[in-house]
């Protein structure tokens, strides 16, 4: 068995990856919402946050009541317990990456998690 997985994602809709790839440490989904639409309700979440990276076009994430505009290239963090509900600008798409990872549980990163072979 190989030690990677592969997926090639279509460009429009969503599409969650934690089967695809077989994921067990985080969620990413691929996202892409035409000009107007947005994610049909309010969320929570219990241990997960969420970072929403803005590939294309933009939007607005409203967090606790609070707007937040988004446009390409716009990275954001959003706690688990913050009440969010996004949506695409009205002369606008929006194409994004949805990351969810428990809260809290990144031990180590970057080089300090790196294992030189030999």
């Amino acid at each position: 068995m190989a030690n990677y997985q592969k997926v090639n994602v279509p460009a429009a809709g969503r599409v969650e990856l934690h089967d695809q790839l077989g994921l067990t440490g985080a969620e990413i989904s691929v996202n892409a919402m035409p000009a107007g639409a947005g994610v049909p309700f309010v969320h929570a979440h219990r241990q997960n946050e969420e970072i929403y990276i803005v590939l294309e076009g933009k939007g607005c994430m409203t967090i606790d009541g609070e707007k937040v505009e988004l446009a390409a290239n716009d990275f954001l963090r959003v706690s688990p317990a913050a009440k969010r509900q996004l949506s695409a600008a009205a002369d606008s798409g929006i194409k994004y990456l949805c990351i969810q990872v428990k809260e809290n549980s990144l031990e180590g990163y970057t080089a300090a998690d790196a294992v030189m072979p030999g």
